[in-house]
């Protein structure tokens, strides 16, 4: 489980870690619990700050089974339409609950890049 919570460089850190996981480990689970700042890499037209649009790496790496969740808290607290997530990104109760929730009762492992 790879928990995004300081905005779109970790995001960046992360999507390419997950990537190397994935070529490594084939058949990884992998899961990204978002939040706070980091849930803005999943909102539609989020860019790195090269300018390249994130839609593309995580919707390549949803096709390798990489699950994407995000804080419905964080959504509401900052204001944004749950329409502009991007599509397939689940929507969670409570980001730092989901977090808790794998590690403890389906063995996730921690990692925050």
């Amino acid at each position: 489980m790879y928990h995004i919570n300081q905005g779109n460089e970790q995001a960046t850190d992360g999507l390419r870690n997950a990537n190397n996981h994935l070529t490594a480990d084939p058949k990884a689970k992998i899961v990204f619990v978002t939040h706070a700042n980091g849930i803005h890499f999943l909102l539609d037209g989020a860019k790195d700050k090269n300018g390249n649009s994130y839609d593309a790496l995580v919707q390549d790496l949803m096709g390798k089974g990489v699950e994407f969740r995000l804080c419905r808290f964080t959504l509401e607290r900052q204001k944004i339409d749950p329409k502009k997530v991007i599509e397939g990104v689940k929507i969670v109760p409570s980001g730092v609950a989901e977090v808790s929730r794998l590690q403890i009762q389906e063995g996730y492992a921690y990692l925050k890049p």
